[in-house]
């Protein structure tokens, strides 16, 4: 019995340090996907937070692409109403049958188109040239009047120059528009990129809980092991001390068994040797 139980005790401990081993290399495992995940988890915050700059930088050239929308169309509303002023001033020029500049030089432009293209009598084409001629006069006239309005050109002027001020506040408005849809890109392309390396640090943590389960899985099985290693040392611990008082105590029997053949060899006056006198004194017969 004691030599099967030795046995078993033996290919437990085989057992039992393989369970270590395994452990161990599950341990070792788990630590670096938790590794891994923490250096993907540090990469996410990173992006994220660069994504987040990007935000904030794409906010502020937006605010500013509002400011230069507001102040462009301030600046055109103001040049609309010089020029509708500077229509008013022109309307007062208008020629006999309520032609404007426009509409007169239109229609010269309708007369000499005529003289040259059509077949008409000599009458005919010498009334179209005068008619022509009298037109250019109105028109130079006219326009030389326009010229010449202090307060036509001062409203055209203003108009000018609000204009070309509003086209800066529009290229403004252009280029900042254009550096916050960067802005967002490169924001999309962080989050994108964050979402991304999230996923692996997920994945990580997973492979993580995995090796980690199974190592204290097999913790547990080496502890229950050990556990059961020390119930088989105190009952082979036990065995071998009854084993020993048993065969200690035969040996016991058989000293005093042989003390009393020499103790009735005694009686007998039997001449006695050294070795069985101290035999006598140890069995307390002498």
């Amino acid at each position: 019995m004691l030599k099967e139980l030795q046995e078993k005790k033996a290919l437990l401990k085989k057992e039992a340090d393989a369970s270590k081993l395994e452990r161990n290399r599950l341990n070792a495992e788990a630590s670096q996907f938790a590794a891994k995940r923490d250096e993907l988890n540090t990469k996410t915050r990173t992006l994220i937070d660069s994504a987040q700059r990007c935000k904030d930088k794409r906010d502020e050239y937006n605010k500013l692409v509002s400011e230069n929308k507001d102040k462009r169309d301030r600046l055109n509303e103001a040049a609309n109403s010089l020029l509708a002023k500077a229509d008013q001033i022109k309307r007062k020029f208008r020629v006999a049958g309520g032609l404007s500049l426009g509409e007169l030089k239109r229609e010269i432009d309708h007369l000499e188109f005529r003289q040259q293209t059509e077949v008409i009598s000599t009458e005919k084409e010498r009334e179209l040239v005068d008619r022509i001629a009298h037109l250019w006069e109105e028109y130079r006239k006219k326009r030389l009047e326009l010229e010449n309005n202090a307060e036509l050109k001062e409203a055209l002027e203003k108009a000018r120059k609000l204009r070309e001020e509003a086209s800066e506040f529009h290229k403004e408005l252009t280029e900042n528009a254009d550096r916050a849809q960067e802005c967002h890109e490169k924001m999309l392309k962080c989050f994108k990129e964050a979402d991304k390396v999230r996923a692996q640090a997920d994945a990580a943590h997973k492979e993580f809980v995995r090796a980690q389960e199974s190592a204290d899985e097999q913790h547990q099985k080496y502890i229950k092991m050990e556990k059961e290693l020390r119930d088989y040392d105190k009952i082979i611990s036990s065995l071998k001390k009854r084993s020993k008082e048993a065969r200690e105590s035969r040996e016991k029997v058989d000293v005093l068994k042989r003390a009393e053949e020499v103790y009735a060899m005694f009686k007998d006056g039997q001449k006695l040797e050294t070795d069985d006198l101290l035999l006598l004194q140890r069995s307390g017969l002498l």
